[in-house]
């Protein structure tokens, strides 16, 4: 981390009880990080951030009653984008990640994985703007394959937005991507902003997932 002082804040969002306590703990104990609040519902989380309590990351529950994680990380994109959203599931079947990453989450983790995942899976959101296991990019690459129903609109790049988006699939952090094309990092906020526009996706995960499926990089 950056800053070896300050606490990146956590929300944990979950309508199980025990595991959210348990997940709350498990966060606190983890350096640099520490839970700001706890919700059991989309619909509490949007009642905390109107008090203005606004936390860092979101791990966020894909299945809640009432307001689902797709619901709330498409609210949470519209209303607070510059919260990132880590999705927490028991589901791993291609649909439910591919749905809820381009509902704007930065990265998908099972509820399955060990404690040392999700803090890597933290630290990851936090420095490089996304997560991706190697399952988890096995099972997007696997729907991505087959998603054939709906062919995208040709979209023309230039050679220094393929070059960017080849290092965006890298362990790189926006400035070292920006030092790697010697360029300044807010001429690389410019590539990222307008390939965002061009492929209509909402995150550094999306314009990976397109990157995978057009074979611009290869697992």
């Amino acid at each position: 981390m950056a800053d070896s002082d300050k606490k990146i804040q956590v929300a944990v969002v979950d309508d199980h009880t025990l595991l959210r306590n348990a997940l709350a703990k498990l966060i606190d104990s983890f350096d640099h990080f520490s839970v700001f609040f706890q919700a059991e519902s989309g619909e509490e989380l949007k009642e905390k951030l109107k008090k203005k309590y606004i936390p860092d990351i979101i791990l966020l529950d894909v299945n809640m009653p009432g307001m689902n994680g797709f619901e709330t990380a498409e609210w949470l994109f519209r209303n607070h984008p510059q919260i990132k959203v880590l999705a927490l599931s028991m589901f791993s079947d291609e649909n439910t990640i591919i749905r809820m990453l381009k509902s704007g989450a930065k990265g998908y983790i099972m509820k399955t994985a060990e404690p040392e995942e999700l803090h890597l899976a933290l630290e990851s959101v936090v420095e490089k703007n996304f997560y991706l296991s190697e399952y988890i990019t096995g099972k997007i690459v696997g729907g991505l394959n087959r998603d054939m129903e709906h062919p995208d609109e040709q979209v023309i790049l230039t050679d220094k937005e393929v070059e960017f988006l080849k290092l965006t699939c890298s362990e790189l952090s926006y400035k070292e991507i920006a030092e790697r094309m010697f360029v300044s990092s807010r001429r690389v906020e410019d590539h990222r902003n307008v390939l965002f526009e061009k492929l209509k996706v909402r995150s550094r995960v999306g314009l990976v997932m397109y990157a995978i499926k057009k074979g611009i990089f290869e697992i």
